[in-house]
């Protein structure tokens, strides 16, 4: 029977780097969820592989279908952006290990589908000052930045990742990405014995 490992925390803690070195690992075997979301593609992202980039029209046939596993709405300066998980052909419980990242509602509607005993939480943190310079620099390299989304997520951020809501979600180990070997070798340690 396999499980979903359930990578979230912060932006700009690492998540995205953590993801693709556990992908790559041949002893644990996961494989991807691809989430879908409605906001602008990215510099040097490829449809399918980050997400499946859709509108809301295509949310609402999803929704209307009730494929939907867990969905989350932002009102960000550029309009609203939905981020979600669909019930498609992708997950198969019965016979594969999964990686998925998201956020702490994500995971907790995630949780609520599938069923507790299914999700490894992986929580990733690190100091706000680094997360900060991470997210600019990344904001940086994009054709056209948008700093005011940068700093609206960096603040939200706070709200979302609140301890009350973490100690709720029953996150009870942390892994904190100040080294990134070291963080990944936690990681892995961590999952072999939960998978």
């Amino acid at each position: 029977m396999g499980k979903i490992v359930y990578l979230m925390g912060k932006s700009s803690t690492g998540k995205d780097t953590i993801y693709k070195h556990l992908i790559k690992d041949n002893e644990i075997k996961l494989h991807t969820i691809v989430p879908y979301t409605t906001r602008p593609i990215r510099a040097g992202e490829t449809d399918g592989v980050e997400y499946f980039f859709t509108d809301e029209a295509g949310f609402l046939k999803l929704k209307e279908e009730g494929r939907l596993i867990e969905d989350r709405a932002y009102n960000t300066c550029l309009g609203l952006w939905r981020y979600f998980t669909v019930n498609d052909s992708q997950i198969d419980l019965e016979n594969k290990n999964y990686i998925m990242i998201g956020t702490l509602e994500s995971y907790n509607k995630t949780k609520e589908f599938f069923g507790q005993e299914k999700l490894v939480p992986v929580m990733i943190e690190l100091d706000d000052g680094i997360r900060l310079q991470r997210a600019l620099d990344r904001e940086k390299a994009q054709d056209k930045p948008k700093y005011h989304e940068l700093c609206r997520r960096f603040l939200a951020d706070a709200e979302d990742f609140s301890e009350e809501k973490i100690k709720d979600a029953q996150i009870l180990k942390r892994f904190f990405n100040n080294d990134l070997q070291q963080c990944l070798a936690e990681i892995m340690l961590y999952l072999k014995e939960q998978l």
